[in-house]
C-alpha cells in the first residue's frame, strides 16, 4: 500500500481532504479519490483537492495561469474531475498559507476554470471567480428562464435560469408555496433541458434586500451543507432575475453550513467566507482492484 499525507478541512461546512503533492509525483486515481472522499472507508469530504506546484498542472491550466505557483488540482467525490471549486479555493488558500507557501495577502492560483486571485481578510478569504455569463443569453433575454427543474418536494417543475461561472449552475427560485427545507434533495433534481456535463442545482429563498438563503444538489456529490460558486449563481441570478439593481452589488447568502458574502462588478463575481483546517495525518491508499499483497 501507497502511505500519503492528507490535511481535512471545510469553508462553511463544505468540506474537503487536501493531499499535499509538492513535488507534483502523484496521480491520484478515481478509486483513489471516492476512498479519500468516503466518510465511512476513509477520510471522508465533499471533494478531494491535490495540492501541487504549477508545474505539475496540465498545459492548458499553466497557459491559461501565468501568474501562480500552485494548482488546485479538484476532484468530485465520486472522483470525477470538476474545474474547480469557490469553497474548496479559500480551503486551498487556507493550507498554502497555513504551510507557508503563499505569504502575500494577495496571491494567484491555478484551476481548470483559469486563474483565481485569493485575498487574505480577517480569518477568512475572498476569492476573484472571475467572469460570469449567461449559460442560454438568448433563451434567458426571451423568456426570462432558460431550462425547468423537477425536485422531490415541488408538485411541478420549476422555471431555472442557467449561469456558468467557469463550472456549470442552474438556479431556481422558489415560490412562497414551497418550502425550503422540504425539498428532498437525497436524489438529483431532473433538469430539462440537461446540460451535456451536469450541473450544480440551487434552489433559493429570498430573505431581504441583497440576503438569500441556498441549498444545493452539486453534479459528482449530492447535497451538500455549502457551495462558493453555488452561492454566487444564486446572488446573480436573483440580482439578474431583479433588474441588476445598481445598489444590490454585495449579497449575503445563507448555506446549511453558514454565511457567505457574494461580491458583483459587472461581468466578474467574487466570493468571501471563512476556511480553517481542522486535521492532519497519513492514510494509506487501497491496493488497485484486482491487487493484493499477494498477487
Amino acid at each position: 500500500m501507497t502511505t500519503i499525507d492528507f490535511v481535512k478541512g471545510h469553508g462553511t461546512q463544505n468540506d474537503f481532504v487536501l493531499v499535499p503533492d509538492h513535488e507534483g509525483r502523484l496521480d491520484l486515481t478515481p478509486q483513489e479519490v471516492t476512498f479519500l472522499a468516503d466518510r465511512r472507508a476513509g477520510i471522508g469530504g465533499d471533494g478531494v483537492i491535490r495540492v501541487a506546484p504549477i508545474g505539475a498542472a496540465p498545459d492548458d491550466v499553466r497557459e491559461q495561469c501565468p501568474d501562480a505557483r500552485w494548482f488546485m488540482d479538484y476532484r468530485n467525490s465520486d472522483g470525477s474531475v470538476a474545474e474547480m471549486c469557490g469553497n474548496g479555493t479559500r480551503v486551498f488558500a487556507r493550507y498554502l498559507v497555513d504551510a507557508g507557501l503563499e505569504r502575500a495577502d494577495v496571491f494567484e492560483i491555478a484551476t481548470r476554470a483559469g486563474q483565481k486571485r485569493i485575498t487574505r481578510f480577517g480569518d477568512g478569504f475572498a476569492t476573484d471567480l472571475g467572469p460570469w455569463r449567461l449559460s442560454r443569453e438568448v433563451e434567458a433575454q426571451e423568456r426570462g428562464m432558460d431550462s425547468v427543474v423537477q425536485v422531490h418536494g415541488a408538485p411541478d417543475p420549476l422555471p431555472a435560469l442557467s449561469l456558468d461561472l467557469g463550472n456549470p449552475h442552474t438556479v431556481v427560485a422558489l415560490p412562497p408555496s414551497i418550502d425550503l427545507g422540504a425539498l428532498d434533495l437525497t436524489r438529483a433534481p431532473q433538469v430539462d433541458p440537461h446540460p451535456e456535463h451536469g450541473t450544480n442545482v440551487e434552489f433559493v429563498r429570498a430573505i431581504e434586500h441583497a440576503h438569500i438563503s441556498m441549498r444545493v444538489h452539486e453534479r459528482g456529490v449530492g447535497e451538500t451543507l455549502s457551495c462558493g460558486t453555488g452561492a454566487a449563481a444564486a446572488a446573480l441570478a436573483i440580482w439578474w432575475w431583479g433588474g441588476r439593481p445598481s445598489d444590490q452589488l454585495d449579497w449575503l447568502v445563507d448555506v446549511p453550513g453558514g454565511r457567505l458574502g457574494v461580491q458583483i462588478a459587472g461581468d466578474r463575481v467574487a466570493l468571501s467566507g471563512p476556511a480553517v483546517l481542522v486535521a492532519r495525518g497519513t492514510v494509506e491508499l487501497p491496493d488497485p482492484v484486482g491487487v493484493s499483497d499477494g498477487a
